[in-house]
């Protein structure tokens, strides 16, 4: 098995990822987070006993920290400064009114003691936890109900460690799911940014019944053989912008959820007003993903200006039948692949339920997916797309797609409908009828859609006609 990513790798990664030509910045799309909010009230975490010789146990030192910080919470605020050591720590929960900021050479690394991280309640929208049935442990940096919380610094370091747990999990001797690195629940106004994430024990940044939520300008790091290391995932949350990322880990580098069959249908809570824009990264599976874990409803996700290489697929959308919930009005443009096996993927029988309680008959809806604007060099398949039978998924609308593909049969579309536009290899049956003159109106672009960092509309002229076609 593969080892840890250390702060070696780091340095040398950031350094090929500072020179890469497609490491480039813009124009923010992100406006609503200042990481730099000046906070009236601040301490060293060192204050409280905190030792950072990466040996020494620190949970009661953050916990106390915080605990003190949260007099100053309506005062302004305050801010929890953890300077250049090792700060060896298991769980601790954050509090409203708080920025944890960390120095450049400041590394808080998770225990390998399963122990310091405390067993919770799974999450109602999933009715157990995600691996296993029953609870599941508490993320390394947790918060509940909140508002106004910053996790930001100087490029600092947040390392799960995380190793052990995926022995753990390949050997299945876990009690309890595995924890997440960030996990932040029924918050609002939270920005995460300006650092380093490595080695989650599961998935990295996971932000649930969230609102008003910025992730930008992070490096997810973890082995691509690391199991179920998900990037950012954001679940059953609301006005979402992630921007200028770099994420190579064991799973999707993004996954947009909301909700788990049966559990995901009753809690309600979709994700909408998702915005993606300038992520790079490889993955062992997928660059941007949708489900599998959809059945509280996914819609308004935008997303442009992506770089994906040495992946399994650019694009996928996994749904099952008893899931329910629908996947609608999602808008991708401007991606690049280079050595990935399958650019778009649709899964429509992906299965995996958490008990048998689920209803088989509850189909998703799969509608208005616009895919614009695509380039691709040394991809085996163009597409794999499958629709569910009796399902099918409509106005599905692909157009200024160019790849260099390896394989004979590029294509391979069940049960889906919808329309395209100068994409080459020559694309499936299911979807020849062009887009222009008779079914623009069937397919889906925002009424304001992003502008790309030379400030032109991507994919569209002023006049809603198809640059190029």
């Amino acid at each position: 098995m593969r080892r840890s990513f250390t702060l070696v790798d780091v340095l040398l990664l950031l350094a090929l990822f500072i020179d890469a030509p497609w490491a480039i910045t813009g124009s923010s799309h992100c406006q609503r987070g200042n990481p730099a909010v000046i906070r009236p009230h601040s301490v060293a975490i060192t204050e409280f006993g905190a030792v950072g010789d990466g040996v020494t146990l620190n949970t009661k030192a953050f916990q106390n920290a915080i605990f003190y910080l949260n007099s100053f919470a309506d005062k302004g605020g305050a801010k929890l400064f953890v300077p250049a050591g090792q700060w060896l720590t298991g769980s601790f929960d954050l509090i409203s009114h708080l920025t944890l900021w960390l120095d450049k050479d400041a590394i808080i690394l998770g225990s390998t003691n399963s122990d310091d991280w405390p067993v919770i309640d799974p999450l109602p929208s999933y009715g157990r936890g995600r691996e296993l049935p029953g609870r599941r442990h508490k993320s390394l940096i947790f918060g509940r109900n909140l508002t106004d919380v910053v996790i930001t610094g100087d490029n600092g370091t947040i390392d799960g460690q995380g190793s052990i747990w995926w022995s753990w999990f390949r050997n299945e001797t876990l009690n309890y799911t595995r924890p997440h690195l960030v996990e932040l629940m029924n918050t609002t106004g939270v920005t995460i940014s300006n650092l380093t994430f490595l080695n989650s024990p599961f998935w990295t940044i996971h932000p649930v019944y969230c609102s008003q939520v910025i992730v930008q300008n992070v490096t997810i790091l973890a082995p691509l053989d690391s199991p179920n290391t998900d990037g950012i995932d954001p679940d059953s949350s609301d006005d979402v912008c992630i921007e200028d990322c770099y994420i190579s880990t064991g799973d999707d580098i993004i996954a947009i959820k909301s909700g788990w069959d049966e559990y995901g249908t009753s809690y309600g809570r979709p994700s909408k007003n998702i915005t993606i824009h300038r992520l790079v990264g490889q993955t062992t599976s997928a660059g941007i993903a949708i489900g599998s874990e959809m059945s509280g409803g996914v819609s308004e996700v935008y997303a442009e200006n992506l770089t994906f290489y040495n992946s399994t697929t650019g694009i996928r959308i996994k749904t099952s039948p008893g899931r329910g919930g629908y996947v609608r009005n999602i808008y991708i443009s401007n991606m690049s692949l280079t050595d990935v096996k399958t650019a778009i993927t649709f899964t429509g029988r992906y299965g995996e339920h958490p008990d048998e309680s689920y209803d088989p008959k509850a189909l998703p809806l799969i509608e208005r997916i616009t895919i614009d604007d695509v380039t691709g060099q040394n991809i085996k398949y163009a597409g794999l797309l499958e629709g569910i039978e009796g399902d099918t998924f409509l106005d599905i609308c692909l157009s200024n797609i160019n790849l260099s593909v390896t394989s004979k049969s590029p294509w391979n579309c069940s049960y889906i409908q919808g329309y395209s536009e100068a994409v080459s290899p020559e694309i499936c049956e299911p979807l020849r009828e062009r887009i222009i003159p008779d079914h623009y109106s069937g397919c889906y672009y925002p009424s304001h859609p992003l502008q790309s960092s030379s400030n032109e509309t991507v994919g569209l002229d002023c006049h809603g006609k198809f640059m190029d076609a």
